[in-house]
């Protein structure tokens, strides 16, 4: 696999669990430098206003269209099924 290849295989889509027990979920390239930008209420609006904020879940190996798909699949999700996901992320 050539370096073009991989660098679209890059996003990931991450769930936060917030202050407030909400769920957060986005998608980025540089997961570490996110969650650091999330941590300083530099990130988004939502959970600037829900700090701290927890890495509940990852899913690697996205492009960022499908990043972006995937994302809008586990919004729709309902809070108990986000929660399955979480706890059982293999189903």
């Amino acid at each position: 696999m050539d370096n073009h290849m991989k660098e679209q295989l890059d996003y990931v889509v991450y769930i936060l669990k917030c202050s407030d027990n909400t769920l957060y979920t986005g998608i980025t390239n540089n997961l570490e430098q996110r969650l650091a930008m999330h941590r300083q209420g530099k990130a988004s609006k939502y959970t600037r206003a829900r700090l701290p904020v927890k890495l509940v879940h990852v899913e690697y190996g996205f492009s960022k269209g499908q990043a972006l798909s995937r994302e809008r699949k586990i919004k729709k999700l309902s809070r108990e099924q986000k929660l399955l996901l979480i706890n059982s992320p293999d189903l």
